[in-house]
């Protein structure tokens, strides 16, 4: 029942696989699934029509190609367009966009990493909820070796997923470490063999979207809320844990643990 929509020249594609479960890919295979600036822009846009348009209740976002994650944004472009601190400023608010509407949207989003998530590839993946891998991911953010510095909000989800101490080796040195390593220091729920990966992920989209949607998206309000610290992200979080006890969804949880069958929930 796959109903899909592309971007960038087919280079992102949003996908609804199944009821409930969005799909964003990076395809771009051929280039290990490295993002140019219009796929940067593009991401929000997908993410948006996933949500608005399909009322989806979980995100999965990988790179096509049964290889790669991302190898990060496309350093082919920085000779024209990130050339300076002018035109980089320009060019991040891309980077920005995308991560935000990855870190802000309403709905749970996990990323499903094989092979090298590296760079930029690796702040979509941080600015994720949950990150699952298979054994042959491997990670690096190699600003140092590039000469540059990534923005404050694509630094605060690196140390959101890797801890103070990891985060600060990452961007300090540059240093590939593997999938055991970053499941290790807790920046990935889960590590399974390649061929077990599609499977994982399926699972773990599938049991995010039975839950009640309105009590997940209360739950991520909250959790971001936490990392915020912003009073009207903590009065959004308030208000949205506060209407789940007014839902329909909330009458029919109570009901099915009464009555000892699965919910159906409607998000309303």
């Amino acid at each position: 029942m796959d109903v899909k929509k592309s971007y960038s020249d087919g280079t992102i594609l949003a996908t609804l696989a199944e009821p409930g479960l969005g799909r964003l890919v990076v395809n771009r295979p051929e280039k290990r699934n490295a993002l140019t600036d219009a796929m940067w822009r593009a991401i929000p846009e997908a993410i948006e029509w996933l949500i608005a348009k399909q009322s989806v209740h979980v995100i999965t976002i990988e790179g096509a190609g049964g290889r790669d994650f991302s190898a990060g944004a496309d350093i082919a472009e920085f000779d024209t367009l990130r050339k300076d601190a002018a035109s980089a400023r320009t060019y991040e608010a891309g980077n920005s966009m995308a991560f935000a509407a990855i870190r802000n949207a309403p709905v749970p989003v996990l990323a499903v990493i094989r092979g090298i998530c590296f760079g930029g590839g690796f702040g979509l993946a941080a600015a994720a909820d949950l990150r699952i891998a298979d054994t042959t991911a491997r990670f690096a953010i190699p600003a140092g070796r590039l000469g540059l510095a990534y923005p404050v909000d694509a630094v605060t989800d690196i140390v959101r997923a890797l801890g103070d101490q990891q985060a600060r080796q990452a961007l300090y040195t540059g240093k590939e470490f593997s999938a055991e390593h970053a499941r290790d220091i807790g920046c990935l729920l889960s590590l399974c063999s390649p061929e077990a990966l599609d499977t994982e992920a399926t699972a773990l989209a599938r049991s995010v979207a039975a839950a009640a949607p309105l009590s997940v998206r209360a739950s991520k309000a909250a959790i971001s809320s936490l990392a915020s610290r912003r009073d009207d992200d903590l009065r959004k979080a308030k208000s949205l844990a506060d209407a789940t006890f007014d839902s329909r969804d909330y009458a029919e949880g109570r009901a099915a643990f009464r009555d000892r069958r699965r919910p159906d929930f409607t998000g309303e």
